[in-house]
């Protein structure tokens, strides 16, 4: 990495993407969707690597046995957050943890992708050729979910995080022409 990201920035970058996303799903494509659910539910996506640590994406989905191992011990670590909470706490933050709602859940995993995609996107952009290859295989794997507003972030803002601010101001200003 040329640029390291901790687990509060990250959270806070799917948190905004799972909103995007939400807001384009809704009033793009006038579809019913929770933009501050979406957000919230990406906010704490991540919160079981509290206790668990973060497992790298080649090694949580190797294979399923190894993918259903880590998914039991993250629901483990669920759990104990929730049980820390006082009682009239838990109601709140479980509806958020657990992301029931299969809409939202769908969401907030693109969103990380998304997220994940965006990275890729700033590592090439400060010349780090290692993430050339992941860039392809995540934009590959967002294309491949099927949500039509991934596809519509993508079209209208994907390239642009990989941009520096003066070529930013520049396309913005072929626009208005």
């Amino acid at each position: 990495n040329v640029t390291r990201e901790n687990i509060q920035e990250h959270s806070h970058m799917v948190a905004a993407l799972a909103h995007a996303l939400a807001v384009i799903r809704r009033d793009v494509f006038k579809k019913e969707c929770d933009p501050g659910l979406c957000a919230a539910a990406a906010l704490y996506h991540d919160a079981p690597e509290i206790f668990t640590g973060d497992l790298p994406t080649p090694i949580k989905y190797h294979d399923g046995d190894i993918q259903g191992s880590y998914k039991r011990v993250e629901l483990m670590a669920q759990e104990r957050l929730l049980a820390a909470l006082p009682d009239e706490l838990r109601p709140a933050y479980s509806a958020i943890l657990e992301r029931g709602d299969e809409q939202v859940r769908r969401i907030v995993k693109a969103a990380d992708k998304l997220a994940a995609y965006i990275k890729c996107l700033e590592e090439c952009a400060a010349g780090n050729r290692d993430f050339r290859l992941a860039l392809e295989q995540t934009r590959s794997a967002l294309l491949g979910y099927g949500l039509p507003e991934v596809d519509y972030f993508l079209e209208n803002f994907g390239e642009g995080f990989g941009l520096t601010l003066d070529e930013l101001a520049a396309s913005d200003a072929d626009e208005r022409k």
